[in-house]
């Protein structure tokens, strides 16, 4: 009990031990120089009498049992000792007080061999023995005081912070497994990043450098293709990583019941490029896909609409040009219906445009509101509604462009069980405002033909994904899980999705893809992720120092197992996140914070013997012009055609002149009031496309032509 009379009790009995181990040093000093005692004077009969009796006990029949037992006692009452804590005391000095001390206490026997006088032996002896004694005592005092305690040994809190994870290998015919070394409590250990359900999305950010694509998606693509797996590559620079799935692919042909066709798009390169149509019109069902491809097209194009749908300056455009992809679709089956034959046929002026597209009737009412605007002579309002599609479009208005999107090699179909495919699309990031929205386009589109039943599994890899515009990609994510479509999304940072996609969508897809894995990363997206990885039990130590002793609290709280600072320090190569799970595999340890192993010599020598991808065709630039060119004459020629086919119906169509008034006096009939009618005047009737449908037996009194010619 720490209570007054027993530190004093404690303190006493340390005195008397030590006063019995100088008593014993005394008396041997006494026996061994008792001539130099005996010359100065020192001794006495009584004396003499006393330690011959405690003599005979045997302890000083020799010079080194005396020097134990005094040892022995001091060592005891040294024990006891609690001295004032000191954290300038170190290990260092202490050994050194120490070890001098003890080779002084016992060497000093050394001076009975001395050839000198008995009193200069005994002065030599006492003198050493004592002062090794001192130290000895010094060095024991001391080490009371040593601060044992040393609370700054992690400053960093880096071992504290540690966590156990999954060392096993959970291996499946769909995961990703990567191998790992984590620190828990001092120790290095092997784990295994296991994503054994790709399905439900893998999304990989971090900084520039970090390791995203060394570490990370060039395992995704080997180990994909490896189990046989059809893929989507979108290569942000091309082509580091489409030159990794085509050498994978040679290397794991034999993985695939069959064997997949090896596909390149690439805007830069003809010679490398095959040549796809993105609004293929077999894969256009209905009108419902021409908008999709509209909306994607436009939103790409103009960044700051995807926070803008719903405007009328937004939708507008997309609705005109909705109307213009359908027109090309439904047209002769769908022979014109390419990007580059929209874009020359939107150019046309608007008295033949809207003649050719009231042809069709499925986008009357798409339509309908410009026509109002143009014979309203709402011309300002037209120019708003339609100049931005046409503006936007323009800029990808290049022969290069038109000769990759013009052509037909494959289709997008990418897991068709009967023709399986590795498509790799490159971009480049001095052109990105002109390729995402193309790029973008292609996407869409091939989502929406890999997302099926009845499909193989595929792998979808976005890399640098906020570079383009996909719509409803968390749609994607949410359903294809069923499909067997694995996503991998490779951002730098959660705030480039809020800046391309909105606040809202970017939550949306951070918040439902289930594996996450991240290199440094800092800001608000390394605490979004540090509060995702939840809390562990961490020890908590603190110190009290006072004059007379030191107090010590050990207690435990739950705090972050991976801080934002610790995220926003770590090295290339080490990466935090959390994996998901299956039914019939769970994962217990899902958390994990490791440095993912790379053989860097076996990756080195791998590169060095990869194959190039090959040229596809050799293309020139009259090739690519000459394409250019037809495009266009194209669209001429058939905006010629379809106003002849209008202008030689036009007179199948009139009536005689003398039953126009009487026609003019009769109600309208039932479809004419669900259409909407021309403006007229008093000398003038100018009649749109719209009234000449549902009134082909008026009349035209008018010497004015209309829209329609």
């Amino acid at each position: 009990m720490q209570t007054g009379e027993d530190i004093q009790g404690l303190r006493k009995i340390i005195d008397f031990t030590r006063l019995i181990s100088i008593f014993i040093l005394s008396i041997h000093f006494y026996i061994c120089c008792y001539q130099a005692f005996s010359h100065w004077h020192w001794t006495a009969a009584i004396t003499d009498r006393i330690i011959g009796n405690i003599a005979r006990t045997g302890l000083f029949n020799n010079m080194l049992k005396p020097k134990l037992a005094a040892l022995l006692f001091l060592i005891i009452s040294l024990i006891g000792v609690k001295g004032k804590k000191d954290e300038k005391i170190n290990y260092r000095s202490i050994t050194t007080y120490l070890v001098t001390g003890i080779l002084l206490y016992f060497i000093s026997v050394l001076c009975f061999y001395l050839h000198t006088s008995a009193t200069m032996i005994a002065i030599g002896y006492m003198a050493l023995t004592g002062i090794g004694y001192l130290l000895i005592l010094t060095g024991g005092t001391y080490l009371s005081r040593l601060l044992k305690e040393k609370l700054d040994k992690d400053i960093f809190n880096t071992e504290n912070e540690t966590f156990p994870q999954e060392e096993r290998l959970l291996e499946n015919e769909y995961s990703v497994n990567l191998p790992a070394k984590y620190r828990l409590k001092g120790k290095i250990r092997n784990s295994w990043i296991n994503f054994i359900n790709p399905f439900r999305g893998i999304l990989v950010a971090g900084t520039p450098g970090a390791g995203k694509s060394y570490f990370v998606i060039r395992h995704i693509i080997d180990q994909h293709i490896k189990k046989g797996f059809p893929m989507f590559l979108y290569d942000f620079k091309y082509d580091d990583l489409s030159k990794i799935a085509y050498n994978k692919l040679l290397n794991y042909k034999g993985s695939y019941p069959v064997k997949p066709a090896f596909y390149v798009i690439n805007f830069d390169d003809l010679n490398h490029t095959h040549r796809c149509n993105p609004l293929d019109p077999q894969s256009m069902d209905d009108i419902t896909d021409a908008t999709e491809a509209s909306r994607t097209i436009m939103l790409g194009l103009n960044r700051e609409w995807i926070k803008k749908q719903g405007d009328f300056f937004v939708e507008s455009p997309i609705n005109f040009l909705t109307a213009i992809i359908w027109y090309l679709r439904k047209h002769q089956n769908g022979k014109y219906c390419t990007l580059p034959h929209v874009i020359e046929l939107m150019q046309i002026d608007y008295d033949r445009l809207f003649a050719v597209l009231l042809e069709e009737p499925e986008i009357r009412v798409l339509i309908n509101p410009f026509i109002s605007a143009y014979n309203n002579n709402a011309k300002a309002q037209l120019e708003g509604q339609i100049a931005s599609a046409k503006i936007g479009l323009a800029r990808l208005s290049s022969p290069q462009l038109y000769y990759v999107l013009s052509g037909n090699d494959f289709t997008l179909d990418v897991n068709n069980p009967k023709e399986p495919k590795i498509v790799c699309m490159g971009n480049n990031p001095q052109k990105l405002q002109i390729y995402g929205a193309v790029l973008s386009l292609y996407i869409s589109r091939m989502i929406k033909l890999v997302n099926r039943k009845g499909q193989l599994k595929s792998s979808l890899i976005f890399d640098e994904f906020p570079t383009i515009f996909f719509n409803n990609i968390d749609s994607l994510i949410a359903t294809a899980r069923s499909n067997k479509v694995a996503t991998t999304l490779a951002v730098q940072d959660f705030s480039q999705l809020k800046k391309d996609y909105g606040a809202e969508q970017a939550d949306v897809i951070t918040g439902i893809i289930g594996n996450i894995i991240s290199g440094q990363l800092t800001g608000d997206t390394a605490k979004t992720l540090s509060d995702n990885f939840g809390k562990i039990v961490q020890d908590k130590n603190s110190m009290t120092i006072n004059s007379s002793d030191t107090s010590i609290t050990k207690a435990t709280q739950l705090d972050y197992a991976i801080p934002a600072s610790k995220i926003a320090a770590m090295s290339s190569g080490e990466f935090v996140g959390i994996v998901a799970d299956n039914p019939d595999c769970k994962i217990q340890l899902k958390v994990f914070h490791s440095e993912i192993q790379n053989d860097h010599a076996a990756i080195g020598h791998e590169e060095a013997n990869y194959q190039p991808i090959p040229v596809i065709e050799y293309v020139t630039p009259e090739d690519v012009e000459e394409n250019y060119k037809k495009i266009k004459e194209e669209i001429r020629q058939l905006i010629k055609d379809e106003m002849e086919k209008l202008t030689a119906r036009q007179p199948i169509e009139e009536k005689p002149a003398e039953t126009g008034d009487k026609e003019e006096e009769k109600p309208a009939k039932t479809e004419e009031k669900e259409e909407e009618k021309p403006v007229e005047t008093e000398e003038k009737q100018e009649k749109t496309v719209e009234n000449r449908e549902g009134q082909q037996d008026q009349s035209d009194t008018n010497d004015e032509q209309s829209i329609s010619y």
